[in-house]
């Protein structure tokens, strides 16, 4: 199978040569998401703000490789420290509000974020194969 890559307009990893998400077959792997807002290019102050853009992004990004939330399996989230988790989980339940239907989750601390950057995540999605 081949891999293909895409970009999403008004998203992109700076200078850096990496495309927002890839594809092969039925899987769909993303770079790093951030919570930046698309419309303006800033980062937001808050986390609050920053969890709700993120999950804004990641639709956009998976939309490209003809994927939605409803596709991901796992997201690996990276969270600046002392942080805590309560904009990341109101976000994550607007997005997977069922409880029996929700992508397994892994939050990663780390405090070299960059560019403004209070969180990221990471998504993988799986396509229906039919």
């Amino acid at each position: 199978m081949t891999r293909v890559s895409y970009e999403v307009d008004g998203y992109s990893h700076g200078n850096n040569p990496i495309p927002a998400v890839a594809r092969i077959g039925n899987t769909v792997v993303t770079g790093g998401i951030s919570g930046i807002d698309l419309p303006s290019g800033t980062m937001p102050a808050t986390i609050e703000e920053q969890s709700a853009n993120m999950f804004h992004v990641a639709k956009k990004v998976l939309e490209q490789a003809g994927a939605g939330l409803n596709d991901v399996i796992k997201v690996t989230v990276f969270l600046k420290p002392d942080l805590n988790r309560a904009a990341l989980n109101t976000a994550w339940l607007e997005h997977f509000p069922d409880e029996h239907s929700r992508p397994v989750r892994h939050v990663i601390v780390n405090p070299y974020l960059a560019g403004g950057m209070l969180i990221q995540c990471e998504m993988m999605a799986v396509l229906d194969s039919r």
